[in-house]
């Protein structure tokens, strides 16, 4: 039996334009946080919902400063970076019970960045067998809830 499995969410991001500067930065500029995904402002940093997540509720956190290095973080961003990971994971484990997370950085490309020059931790929850046959055999990903849908779930949770 031959089936097609559809994706249509990744032809955004396929066709998309990556050139031109930093995404996170432009996104920053803008003050729609709904659209661009930013669930909280902190002082010096920001959690915002990975676009193109590796499971439902992959988040990140991110100074506003365009950094490439941790080493460049002020003492004041690394505090608030973690305090708002914390805050993070408390607030997925709540509200998704995942049985476990991820927490990283993709320093460089060979690493995995996709954006390698404006530092930032990925908060990735995971789930006792979320890893199946799907991402295995197709690079598909199956997300349970809606980008927007968990947005609406998870900001009122930030504030």
């Amino acid at each position: 039996m031959n089936k097609t499995i559809w994706a249509p969410w990744r032809i955004e991001y396929i066709l998309s334009n990556k050139e031109g500067g930093c995404f996170l930065c432009s996104m920053l500029k803008e003050r729609n946080d709904r659209d661009n995904l930013i669930l909280k402002r902190g002082k010096s940093c920001f959690v915002l919902m990975n676009r193109y997540p590796y499971t439902g509720g992959h988040l990140m956190v991110a100074p506003y400063r365009h950094l490439e290095h941790l080493k460049d973080m002020t003492p004041e961003e690394r505090v608030e970076l973690t305090d708002l990971s914390i805050e993070a994971v408390e607030i997925l484990k709540a509200e998704l019970n995942p049985d476990g997370l991820n927490l990283g950085y993709n320093l460089g490309e060979a690493a995995g960045a996709g954006l390698k020059d404006h530092i930032h931790q990925h908060i990735v929850p995971r789930w006792t067998g979320d890893t199946n046959f799907m991402p295995v055999l197709s690079d598909t990903r199956v997300m349970p809830q809606a980008l927007m849908e968990q947005y609406d779930a998870l900001h009122p949770l930030f504030n």
